[in-house]
C-alpha cells in the first residue's frame, strides 16, 4: 500500500479537527451542571460530574481521528462525502441529545433520542469498517459511552419523572 503523504493529512485533519471542536464547544455550552441536574436523582452507579468532560475529550479526539482516517481511505469523492455527511448527522444528533436533556430539561425525550444517537454511531462504524477498520474501531469507545448514557438516561427518567 501507498504511504500517505503528509500534506494529504493537512486537509481531513483540519476539517475533523474544527467540527469535533465545534461539537464539542456546542454541547459545552448546551450542558448546565447547574441546580436542576444536581437535584435529579442519579442511580448509584452513576460516574461522577467531573468524569464527562474527560470521557468527552478522549472520545471527541478519537472522532477526529477517525474521521480523517476514514476520509483519507475513501475511494470516490461520492464516499468522502457519505463519510461527511453521517458524522454530520453524528454531530447534530449528538447536540439535540444535549439540547434534551440539558436546556429543555426533558431527560425522557431525551432517552427516546439517544437510541437515535446510537444507532447514528452504530452506522458510523458499519460504513467505516468497509473503508478502514481502524477508523472504525476508534469509534467504538464512543458507541460503548453512548450506549452506557443512554442506561443513565433511562434510569434517571425511572428515578425522576414525570417531567
Amino acid at each position: 500500500m501507498a504511504r500517505l503523504s503528509e500534506q494529504a493529512w493537512v486537509l481531513p485533519a483540519a476539517v475533523a479537527a474544527v467540527a469535533a471542536a465545534f461539537t464539542a464547544a456546542v454541547g459545552a455550552t448546551i450542558t448546565d451542571i447547574g441546580p436542576w441536574y444536581q437535584a435529579l436523582k442519579q442511580p448509584p452507579w452513576a460516574p461522577p460530574t467531573w468524569l464527562f468532560g474527560p470521557a468527552w475529550t478522549v472520545i471527541f479526539g478519537l472522532c477526529t481521528i477517525s474521521g480523517a482516517t476514514a476520509w483519507l481511505r475513501a475511494r470516490t469523492r461520492t464516499q468522502a462525502e457519505n463519510i461527511i455527511g453521517l458524522f454530520a448527522l453524528n454531530g447534530f444528533l449528538n447536540l439535540l441529545w444535549s439540547f434534551l436533556f440539558f436546556r429543555l430539561h426533558r431527560p425522557d425525550y431525551a432517552a427516546l433520542e439517544v437510541g437515535i444517537l446510537w444507532s447514528s454511531i452504530a452506522a458510523l462504524v458499519i460504513v467505516l469498517w468497509r473503508i478502514s477498520r481502524p477508523a472504525a474501531a476508534l469509534l467504538l469507545p464512543y458507541l460503548a459511552w453512548v450506549g452506557f448514557a443512554a442506561v443513565l438516561n433511562r434510569a434517571i427518567v425511572e428515578l425522576n419523572s414525570p417531567f
